[in-house]
């Protein structure tokens, strides 16, 4: 599906983005297929359908999809559940696959539905914890695969099962495991033209087949196309429907999180505008082909998508040629494949997992307010140690609880709490007009109304980050906002670093007691707006605009 007709003059940087990105799929595609239970054939059919499909059909131009750390660590918890129901994995194949087609099938509902728009407004906590904890559960099951040996299905079972990792560790599979994180971490301050992955892949699996380690492989990968696997889908036992739906939903909301947020970093890129409710129907109609072959789940791939545009990836040609690299790959190269150890893909697992977990969310867990820290942590451990669905709903409901009851407070106090983003820079208040009327072209005057808290987030960072024109100054005026909650924090964090990265100087003038407390715990003054920056009064600040810029 193309929006305008191709340009010639962009498929040197597309072929070769897609072939980077491509390359830099491989790996993870096996490790995450063998992760999720169901084997590295499963990874790569995911990641060939949904490369190709969400490329054509999603609505973010260099967007580079594929199974991901979320998605995978979901789709493992639904294996070994299906699993425990049915007795067997053939026998649990269908409920599997019947969830990943109907998780695909709820996201391109999403997009005719416009539920985009509403996946915005999840709280950063929620969405920290989350991630934070699919990052420790990837850590924890690759454990034992890292050392040679068969992991149990959860955490807590990993866990209990720990003196067996130290009484029968395979010495030989271990070293690889070692080799691998050390040529991952280590190879990039070489050369960063070749993505680390790959070569720590190559590498490690070329030391055990030459030296012909007695270690865990992966073992026979099929060749050729995959063929379309209906027949246990259509036998699904109809008790099994609440566990389908149930999971399904999970998939189509984290799915939908994971694309978009790689959605906007592609945009920030390459300065372009993503059609959010297009690219869950792309991506769902992806996830759905994916589930047809018995591929797993996937989503936009931050990192795939990072290289893609890096690598000159400027149209849908590029998601689309790094699925068929892919592709290519399965059809030729899966015999090679087949002696790749264990031990070496769980090493390249494990520093992926510490790359999900939000170190920036935690780094600040006794300095953001205590609420948001205790929705954080409680989503952390029930993700890791309970139920991802749960996490999610519990991390959710909290949030909005203490959401509810801190603007409640504030209303009692006699505080003004309405919508955030009132942007009436036309309409200047009485002390700014004189100042206003001489330098609107140059500097603009943001307003912010009431509590920053994770529902206006996202409107207030799209109103100042499509700010537009010669503008050398923004002011942003918080005399009348009287909380800050984490989502806040990291809004307003993530705004004034870009329009200062746009050469911009952000002057923050009128703060109250606790926004200011809140901004210097996390460091954003004075690291991102130093304290000579920060005025009480409008007109000391409009003083030192005409000083030092005009």
């Amino acid at each position: 599906m193309l929006d305008k007709l191709y340009e010639s003059k962009n498929l040197k940087g597309d072929f070769t983005g897609g072939l980077v990105a491509g390359v830099v799929a491989l790996p993870l595609a096996l490790a995450f297929g063998v992760q999720s239970g169901l084997g590295a054939t499963a990874g790569l059919y995911g990641a060939i359908a949904i490369g190709v499909f969400a490329a054509l059909f999603g609505g973010t131009q260099t967007q580079a999809s594929g199974p991901t750390g979320p998605m995978t660590v979901v789709s493992a918890t639904l294996v070994a559940t299906a699993i425990d129901i049915t007795g067997g994995l053939d026998s649990a194949m269908g409920i599997i696959l019947l969830t990943f087609i109907l998780g695909g099938l709820l996201q391109v509902i999403f997009g005719f539905l416009n539920i985009a728009s509403y996946v915005k407004y999840f709280p950063y906590p929620v969405v920290s914890g989350f991630m934070s904890g699919v990052g420790l559960i990837i850590i924890i099951l690759q454990l034992f695969p890292f050392v040679g040996l068969s992991s149990a299905k959860s955490t807590l079972a990993v866990l209990q099962d720990l003196p067996r990792l130290f009484a029968e560790i395979n010495i030989p599979a271990s070293l690889l495991g070692i080799l691998t994180v050390i040529i991952y971490f280590l190879f990039p301050k070489i050369t960063k033209a070749i993505p680390s992955a790959l070569v720590a892949l190559i590498i490690a699996t070329l030391v055990s087949y030459l030296v012909q380690m007695d270690v865990p492989i992966i073992g026979e990968i099929p060749s050729g196309l995959p063929r379309i696997q209906i027949a246990g889908i259509l036998d699904v036992d109809p008790s099994a429907f609440s566990l389908i739906i149930e999971y399904a939903i999970v998939l189509a909301v984290l799915g939908s999180i994971d694309s978009l947020l790689t959605s906007v970093i592609a945009d920030n890129m390459t300065k372009t505008k993503h059609n959010s409710n297009r690219e869950l129907i792309g991506q769902g109609i992806g996830n759905m082909i994916a589930g047809l072959f018995g591929g797993i789940p996937g989503a936009g791939a931050t990192k795939g998508t990072v290289v893609n545009i890096n690598a000159g990836g400027r149209t849908k040609l590029s998601g689309t040629l790094h699925g068929l690299f892919l592709l290519a790959v399965l059809l030729g190269l899966g015999q090679l494949a087949a002696h790749i150890p264990l031990s070496v893909l769980a090493g390249l697992l494990i520093p992926i997992g510490f790359k999900i977990i939000d170190l920036k969310g935690l780094k600040h867990f006794r300095k953001v307010p205590k609420a948001d820290a205790i929705v954080l942590i409680i989503v952390l451990l029930i993700t890791t140690f309970g139920s991802l669905i749960q996490a999610v709903g519990i991390g959710l409901a909290l949030a909005c609880l203490l959401f509810m009851k801190k603007a409640g407070d504030l209303s009692e106090k006699g505080l003004e709490v309405g919508p955030i983003a009132e942007f009436d820079g036309e309409k200047p208040w009485q002390d700014e007009t004189k100042f206003y009327e001489k330098h609107k072209d140059s500097v603009i005057i943001k307003h912010l109304y009431g509590p920053l808290f994770f529902g206006f987030t996202s409107y207030f960072k799209d109103q100042i980050l499509n700010l537009k024109g010669d503008i050398k100054a923004v002011i942003i005026r918080m005399d009348r906002v009287p909380y800050v909650d984490q989502s806040g924090i990291y809004a307003l964090e993530e705004v004034i670093f870009d329009m200062e990265r746009q050469g911009m100087v952000v002057v923050l003038t009128g703060l109250q007691e606790q926004p200011l407390d809140m901004l210097k715990s996390v460091d954003i003054i004075p690291d991102l707006v130093p304290e000579y920056e920060i005025f009480d009064r409008v007109e000391d600040t409009f003083d030192y605009i005409k000083s030092q810029l005009l």
